[in-house]
Formats: structure tokens, C-alpha cells, sequence
């Protein structure tokens, strides 16, 4: 794959971001560079463009694969593996998200739902359970809202995020006319 300085630059930004969403550098540049390739790569070409180790690459697409945001594709009388996206932009954040929910949220509720099971020894854990709750309830709230937000589908989930500051400001008339009506300090 030829690397053109927008795709350069996209790639190297996507490597920092690699990191922030639960992967290495190196695997960020090669999802990167098979989301923006505009065919199939063989992992030679991969290992090629990044100037990395054919053996770091295959660790890579093999870390892609299992996170299902790329798939092998098949070319007719071609004996090289190829790889491709494993769905549209909207499908591979949502797998990246729900990874994220996997790895990250889901273990800290499980941790939090054990400790309000504790009776509490004294006072200042009494009070600690009760910030844990308050934790714990946002968490559930917060993983319910992006389930619900995952089965929107691309087309009313773009149009829900377009409506973005419209919905806070017709939260704020809300709050207006109805005074005390569920807000929260």
C-alpha cells in the first residue's frame, strides 16, 4: 500500500490513539492502515508500509482478529493471507466499545456489587458504601444508556448525536417550566 502523507499522518495518529482504546501503538497502525486501504492487504504489505517485524504484524492482525475488528478475506489463486475491516465504521467502534465495556467497566461493577453486599464495620464505611452505590448506580446507568445506543443502528444513532446540544437545551426548557421536576444537584 502506497503511503501518501494523509494516510502517513492518519495512521501514526491512530497508533497514539491505539493505547486509549485498549490496544498497542503498533495495532492501532495497522487497523489504521486496513480501515484506510481501499482493497485487501496481505500482511507483507502491512509489515511493509509500518516498517515493523513480520512477526510483530502477524501478533498484531492476530490481536485484530480476536477483538473481531478484522477479517481474513480470500482472493482467488493468491496463496497470501489477506485482511480486510470486519464491518462498516459503526460496526468496528461499537466491537472497540463493547471490548472496552468487557475489559474495564464490567469488572469494576462486579467489584462494586460485592462490596455493598459487606455490612459495614462502622460510620466512615457506611459512608464509603454509599458513594460506592452512587458509583455503582451511574456505572449501570452508563452501560444500560450504550447497549440501547448500540442497537440504534448508524443511520438514528448519527441522527441522535446531531441532536446533541438540541436535547440539552430542551432538558434546560424542561427544567424552566417545570421546576423540582427530577433534577438532580
Amino acid at each position: 500500500m502506497k503511503m501518501t502523507p494523509l494516510i502517513t499522518s492518519a495512521v501514526m495518529h491512530f497508533g497514539e490513539m491505539g493505547s486509549r482504546w485498549g490496544f498497542n501503538r503498533t495495532v492501532g497502525q495497522i487497523l489504521a492502515l486496513i480501515v484506510l486501504s481501499d482493497k485487501p492487504l496481505a500482511a507483507q504489505e502491512i509489515a511493509d508500509a509500518l516498517s515493523i517485524s513480520r512477526g510483530n504484524t502477524s501478533m498484531g492482525l492476530k490481536e485484530l482478529q480476536s477483538w473481531q475488528l478484522i477479517k481474513q478475506h480470500l482472493i482467488p489463486g493468491e496463496r497470501k493471507e489477506f485482511f480486510v475491516p470486519a464491518g462498516t465504521i459503526w460496526v468496528l467502534a461499537n466491537r472497540v466499545f463493547e471490548e472496552r465495556r468487557k475489559r474495564e467497566i464490567d469488572p469494576t461493577l462486579s467489584l462494586l456489587r460485592d462490596l455493598l453486599l459487606d455490612k459495614p464495620a462502622n460510620d466512615v464505611e457506611v459512608n464509603a458504601q454509599e458513594k460506592l452505590n452512587e458509583i455503582h448506580d451511574l456505572l449501570e446507568s452508563v452501560t444500560a444508556w450504550s447497549a440501547e445506543l448500540q442497537h440504534l443502528g448508524p443511520d438514528k444513532l448519527n441522527t441522535l448525536m446531531k441532536l446533541g446540544s438540541g436535547v440539552g437545551r430542551i432538558l434546560d426548557l424542561k427544567d424552566k417550566l417545570l421546576p423540582g421536576k427530577g433534577t438532580v444537584n
